[in-house]
């Protein structure tokens, strides 16, 4: 352990001269790799033939915008750089601005981060011809940042800490957070300055919540420079887009009222019947990739039975993945979600006469951060028995809990929207999308969340949602699942797949830009108009 300590000074000692780490790199890697670094093989390949492609692309009149997209981590700058070339080919000017980092969740050393800095740059050299590539990190670093937005880099950081740790309850006294304060520190001395300078047209950054891509989505806010911030979610072809807002929050409202008073068609209503009964089934169903139900429904009451729980009421809490970029920073008037859980279940334990059912999210099987599970342990030595907590490993299927509950009380989780589609009355205490949308109780503090669920629990059987309500729960899903999400031909997590079946001449087609042309307009920052995108 020391010897390795010892190592990583030594390598930070080096760092500090990136030429060193330049040389090191020409002489030892040759062109490949670092090792213990990332690799772009899948964009190497490609690169030489898209950039010819887009060469034959360009428009004879170049009068698009100037845009600069910001990238990290191996997945993304890949990403990226497959979209920076698509907006390039028709006919944007285009900056890549990337950070080579290794790794997000903990400290690496100089002399490593500056080899793969120096690895990249090369991988990305075929496309100088057609973009501009800023390496960030060759930057000249100012002396400082505007105080106000030194202040957001401070609360960043401690966002940051949270989805690395998938914690909700810590503070900046963790460990974590001076080398989260250090990155985004570092990053926004040497963009702020560079951005304030050039002002591109429109800053596209993918994500926009956390990380060094939530420091960049508030520098273009700050700056006040028009910014798209995309993400993708579970659709194949498809992507989340927000302009001027960080896409992580979801926001539908414009969306929305394009489309509330707008009725669906049968073949809508079907296709959004079977969707949800694919996800009550746990069945994957067209281009939706995830399966997040590993056990298929067996029905309510064998479940009760199967639970051991009884015929008192039941309500259901289930939770978010703690600590993921669709839930931080949604309190609306608890400290954090896991305060609210907390919260809840010790006002359940003084009210026996009702059952409280926590079902943790099946996701966190997929995470890296503890278990809610766990979490609860630590603030609970014993639960009366009138409360259960199911793990995400459970082999229980979460829509047989819906149909034994009374009501739901939710975060942000799309269970609570799925819950009024059936008619639930359901609680919501997170600023999630759903909110507000008229089919929901939305208290605003303690004081009224509280009051909602004693109101729930004095009779359940007034509070069962009208077919009114319903009705515009199931609209609203269907604009959620099929009109929030743009065509989009590169998804990050199967970009590998995504460029041999829409390689950039195919997307460049007719066929192509029918259905993809919108959505890069859309990227350039060109206003959404809603009402085409069913």
């Amino acid at each position: 352990m020391k010897d390795k300590q010892m190592k990583e000074r030594i390598k930070d000692v080096l760092g500090s001269f990136p030429f060193l780490a330049s040389w090191y790199w020409y002489v030892r890697q040759q062109g490949g790799p670092p090792p213990g670094g990332f690799i772009l093989t899948e964009v190497e390949e490609i690169l030489t033939d898209w950039v010819e492609v887009v060469k034959n692309a360009l428009p004879a009149k170049g009068d698009g915008k100037d845009l600069f997209i910001f990238a990290m981590t191996r997945q993304w700058i890949s990403q990226t750089t497959l979209t920076a070339l698509g907006l390039k080919a028709l006919g944007h000017k285009v900056t890549l601005g990337f950070i080579p980092n290794l790794r997000w969740k903990e400290r690496g050393n100089a002399f490593d981060f500056h080899r793969q800095n120096v690895y990249v740059n090369h991988v990305l050299e075929p496309a100088k011809e057609v973009l501009n590539i800023l390496p960030i990190v060759e930057l000249k670093r100012s002396n400082g940042i505007p105080d106000e937005f030194e202040e957001f880099v401070q609360e960043s950081s401690l966002r940051d800490v949270k989805y690395t740790l998938m914690r909700d309850d810590v503070d900046t006294d963790h460990e974590m957070f001076p080398f989260r304060l250090h990155h985004n520190r570092n990053l926004a001395q040497r963009l702020f300055p560079w951005i304030d300078e050039h002002r591109p047209d429109a800053i596209i950054v993918p994500n926009g919540s956390v990380l060094e891509f939530g420091v960049v989505f508030h520098m273009a806010c700050f700056l006040d420079i028009p910014v798209v911030t995309y993400e993708f979610g579970e659709q194949i072809e498809r992507v989340w887009l927000a302009q001027n807002r960080d896409v992580m929050r979801q926001d539908t409202d414009q969306m929305w009222q394009a489309y509330r008073d707008k009725p669906l068609t049968e073949k809508q209503r079907a296709e959004i019947e079977k969707l949800y009964a694919a996800r009550q089934g746990a069945a994957q169903w067209k281009n939706f990739s995830r399966q997040w139900q590993k056990t298929s429904s067996q029905g309510g009451e064998q479940v009760r039975a199967e639970l051991g729980l009884d015929e008192r009421p039941i309500v259901l809490l289930p939770t978010n993945v703690l600590g993921d970029s669709l839930t931080l920073g949604r309190e609306i008037f608890s400290e954090s979600m896991t305060e609210w859980i907390v919260s809840t279940i010790q006002y359940f334990m003084q009210r026996p006469k009702f059952q409280l059912v926590v079902r943790i999210h099946p996701g966190e099987q997929l995470s890296w951060g503890p278990s809610v599970y766990e979490i609860l342990d630590d603030y609970f030595d014993e639960l009366p028995d009138h409360i259960l907590i199911i793990g995400p490993k459970a082999e229980v299927n979460s829509y047989d809990l819906l149909e034994i509950s009374s009501g739901v009380t939710v975060f942000t989780t799309t269970m609570g929207m799925e819950a009024a589609m059936r008619g639930l009355p359901v609680i919501v205490v997170g600023d999630t999308h759903y909110r507000d949308k008229g089919f929901t109780t939305d208290p605003q503090t303690w004081e009224e969340y509280f009051s909602a669920l004693e109101s729930l629990m004095q009779d359940p059987s007034q509070h069962v949602l009208e077919n009114d309500q319903v009705k515009i729960a199931w609209r609203y899903a269907y604009r959620f699942f099929f009109s929030y999400p743009f065509p989009f031909p590169w998804h990050v997590q199967h970009y590998r797949e995504d460029i041999k079946r829409w390689p950039l001449e195919r997307v460049l087609s007719k066929e192509g830009q029918e259905q993809f042309g919108r959505t890069f307009r859309y990227l350039s920052g060109e206003p959404i108009e809603w009402r085409r995108n069913h």
